[in-house]
């Protein structure tokens, strides 16, 4: 780790911050906001446009150098300048508003357009700017997703999770009854690092993934939606190793936070299809705030993510992210499973 690229932690921070702000505004709104758009899935696309505005329009503001502002996002505005796209292109623009009064409609547009690198310089940034659509719309868990992608390894993630609890005995599966979520920052060889208040002008306190150890219980966590993981090789793989307990089950990121943090001992994202390849935004800032906490993020044939191929993981399938004393035992059960050779 540089001290460079530290210095670029400070301005990620402030982006996926605003960006968490922001956002849980729309969310909260979202009924209105359908119903003037007349479209039930407009509060999150109003919300993932002006999110990935604001965060290229903070880097942009906070960092010096234009080559450490390149952004691998995963909207792009061309749809939104549509004469039919009028009342959400009005609607991210009011919301960038609230934070930069005087931001111009063309600003914005701009902004969410900057977010167009390929994925082929030696170090860029990687955005979701709201990971768990289904979850925001359910009024549940979401994330914001920073990552910094150095050669191919992520050496920088800032994870916003407007609705996750600090406190580890809250229901996951309601908002922050505080109403400011979390906040983490990873930075390679650095640690892992929670935010209180979800400010990132308060002193971060570190977080660990605690080991796991034989004889004790398997706690896991895995994604509402059953099109993001193999269900039934995921039950087949716990059973292997006497898990009983269903998974705690929340939308986005936010997983990797609560392995990170010590709330859960494994999340698994096993392969739907031979052919799919998971896309680097979903996992680069989680996945690092998993490792620097102590925990164990590799596929499911126990190689490490390799981040160093464009926008997707393309020699990788799977995602296995454990903590350490349980990671082998996971991977040995799928390459026992076959899932290496599926």
């Amino acid at each position: 780790m540089t001290g460079h690229t530290m210095t670029l932690l400070q301005p990620a921070l402030e982006a996926v911050a605003t960006a968490a702000a922001a956002t849980r505004a729309v969310q909260a709104s979202r009924e209105d906001i359908s119903q003037h758009a007349k479209d039930d899935r407009s509060p999150v696309t109003v919300a993932d446009y002006a999110a990935q505005a604001i965060v290229a329009m903070v880097l942009a503001e906070r960092i010096t150098a234009a080559e450490d502002c390149l952004v691998v996002g995963e909207e792009h505005a061309a749809a939104l300048r549509q004469d039919d796209h009028t009342a959400i292109r009005e609607a991210v623009v009011a919301v960038v508003r609230t934070w930069r009064p005087l931001t111009s409609e063309d600003d914005v547009l701009q902004a969410i357009d900057a977010c167009n690198h390929d994925g082929s310089a030696n170090a860029y940034w990687t955005l979701d700017p709201v990971d768990g659509t289904k979850g925001f719309l359910r009024g549940q868990q979401y994330a914001i997703a920073l990552g910094r992608i150095e050669r191919g390894q992520v050496t920088l993630g800032v994870l916003g999770c407007p609705n996750l609890p600090i406190d580890c005995g809250a229901s996951l599966s309601e908002p922050d009854v505080l109403g400011c979520g979390s906040l983490y920052a990873a930075a390679r060889g650095e640690g892992a690092w929670e935010y209180p208040d979800a400010s990132p002008d308060q002193t971060p306190v570190r977080i660990n993934c605690t080991p796991w150890t034989p004889g004790h219980p398997v706690r896991t966590c895995a994604s509402v939606e059953a099109g993001h993981s193999n269900r039934s090789d995921t039950d087949t793989m716990l059973t292997s190793i006497g898990v009983e307990a269903e998974p705690v089950r929340l939308d986005s990121q936010a997983k990797y936070a609560v392995l990170a943090r010590g709330q859960a001992d494994a999340y698994l994202r096993l392969p739907t299809s031979a052919e799919y390849r998971e896309k680097i935004w979903d996992h680069a800032a989680g996945c690092l705030l998993a490792e620097e906490a102590g925990g164990i993020v590799t596929d499911v044939c126990g190689n490490p993510l390799d981040f160093g191929h464009g926008s997707r993981l393309e020699v990788n399938r799977g995602i296995i992210a454990a903590a350490a004393g349980l990671h082998p035992r996971l991977v040995e059960a799928s390459q026992s499973m076959g899932l290496c050779h599926a």
